[in-house]
């Protein structure tokens, strides 16, 4: 005779043993079964469920540790129940996006590689045919990490730069903004973060083009000027963030990176005035760029003296940016007509520099008028607090010939407003809302936190393509990367 049957739910402590008894053809049974229940109503499968669970508990109610082992059996079968169903989504979601998907994966590479990091991830977690198409090198070619400055630690810096390989172009790292009320110390990043670009001779840092650092702190400018000095071919350079003394960094710039074209440095402390003597590796490393056409230099204490000198030490300096600089009074503007007089010099920025004289600016615009500094198009004085008017007060509401200058000067761009609030956008000349964010110190809202994006530890399935491992050399075109990620589907086309 054979045994008695025992119901699972009778005795729990034989859920786990029945379960893995049952046949394949049993199990699809159940589940189908399970799939195929009405929902004619929200708690038409609730109901039956909390039954047959409340059942189970009392039948187990004199062992703690069954009922708990119950209660996790439920839990699991409940997200491996959820994991199919994302992983059947995202199935689904390769096989329209490639029936609908209507640029060739030449140009949806092209594409990625105009997004931010973070974007990029959260599309290849779409389906395996974005999956692909993210894990193409060119995809990293510019990497863009400003946008997910929690995330991005020494590990995720390094992976994606050896993700990028040999078509690394350009590199973002850092929030753009000083979060508001947050330690001025405080980085995700530690040094040498940028060592990757520096192996083999610097062959990767001779690829590199452009390098945006945003409040990286403690900047270790001894390590900042070794790799600077592998970027053989670096055209664009932005550090925002610097703390003094950094002059032996423009040392570094004249003499390693002679192709630089745009020149953006922010600075956080500097004790002192800047004058000739003290800038002097400043005006060395202008003077010994050809190809200089774009100088911003934020919160530098310049003399007037050296911001005159800047502008004749550049042959092709197109673009100049002094704001916030403390020590500027304007008398350097009484001569740069004459300075410029055969230059392409095009655009000079002052907001913010709390001695801006009125009367300079006055004598600027009466230049104008009398048709000198031909070359000029666009000036901007704007300052939050007034310029410093004659009798050493401050004043909002300076008498400038503006109307008169656009009659005359319709070639130029007078810009000298004193009421906007920070978060007022202005005027556009190249990326300046970015400029102004740096400027002004404003916060960026981070309150979504996508760390399962960038996660260097492997808390997924093994097949999972998405993990930042060091192995990239072999893109996979195993189906298993549909199980990659558990973020929305909002992506599938």
């Amino acid at each position: 005779m054979g045994s008695p049957t025992t119901n699972p739910t009778q005795n729990p402590s034989l859920c786990v043993s029945t379960f893995t008894a049952f046949s394949q053809s049993h199990a699809d049974l159940i589940i189908s079964s399970l799939l195929s229940f009405p929902d004619s109503s929200p708690t038409s499968i609730g109901c039956p469920l909390d039954r047959v669970l409340e059942k189970a508990l009392a039948s187990a109610s004199g062992d703690v540790s069954v009922q708990d082992c119950l209660l996790d059996r439920a839990l699991h079968i409940q997200s491996l129940l959820l994991d199919s169903t994302k992983r059947c989504f995202r199935k689904r979601a390769s096989l329209h996006n490639s029936g609908s998907w209507f640029l060739p994966p030449e140009l949806t590479i092209k594409v990625f590689s105009m997004l931010d990091t973070k974007s990029l991830m959260q599309a290849a977690a779409c389906c395996k045919m974005f999956n692909n198409c993210a894990m193409d090198r060119l995809s990293y070619a510019h990497i863009d990490l400003t946008t997910a400055t929690k995330q991005a630690d020494h590990s995720v810096v390094c992976t994606m730069i050896h993700r990028a390989g040999k078509e690394l172009r350009s590199l973002k790292l850092g929030p753009v903004a000083r979060p508001a009320g947050s330690d001025p110390t405080l980085t995700f990043v530690t040094w040498p973060f940028l060592s990757p670009l520096c192996y083999n001779h610097g062959f990767l840092g001779s690829r590199l083009r452009s390098l945006r650092l945003y409040n990286i702190r403690p900047m270790n400018l001894s390590s900042l000027r070794d790799v600077l000095s592998v970027f053989s071919n670096l055209t664009d350079l932005r550090i925002v963030g610097l703390i003094s003394p950094f002059m032996h960094l423009f040392k570094t710039l004249s003499e390693k990176c002679r192709l630089i074209e745009n020149l953006c440095l922010e600075t956080y402390q500097f004790p002192g005035i800047i004058d000739t003597k003290m800038g002097s590796p400043l005006v060395e490393f202008v003077t010994n760029s050809p190809n200089l056409i774009s100088l911003t230099l934020i919160y530098f204490p310049l003399t007037d003296e050296m911001a005159r000198t800047l502008v004749e030490s550049s042959r092709k300096l197109k673009y100049l940016n002094l704001s916030r600089s403390s020590t500027i009074n304007g008398r350097f503007l009484r001569d740069l007509g004459n300075s410029c007089k055969d230059s392409p010099f095009k655009t000079l920025v002052l907001r913010n520099c709390p001695n801006l004289l009125e009367k300079e600016v006055l004598k600027l615009c009466n230049s104008l008028l009398k048709g000198n500094f031909k070359s000029i198009r666009h000036i901007d004085v704007s300052n939050n607090c007034g310029l410093v008017s004659e009798f050493g007060d401050r004043t909002s509401k300076p008498k400038f010939p503006l109307e008169k200058l656009k009659e005359e000067r319709a070639d130029v761009t007078f810009v000298a407003d004193f009421s906007l609030t920070r978060s007022e956008k202005r005027y556009g000349i190249y990326d300046e809302e970015e400029l102004r964010l740096i400027e002004n110190g404003l916060a960026e809202n981070e309150e979504e936190d996508d760390s399962r994006f960038f996660s260097t530890t492997d808390d997924s399935s093994e097949d999972d393509d998405l993990d930042l491992d060091e192995d990239e050399d072999d893109n996979t075109t195993d189906d298993t990367s549909e199980d990659d990620s558990d973020e929305d589907m909002g992506f599938a086309m």
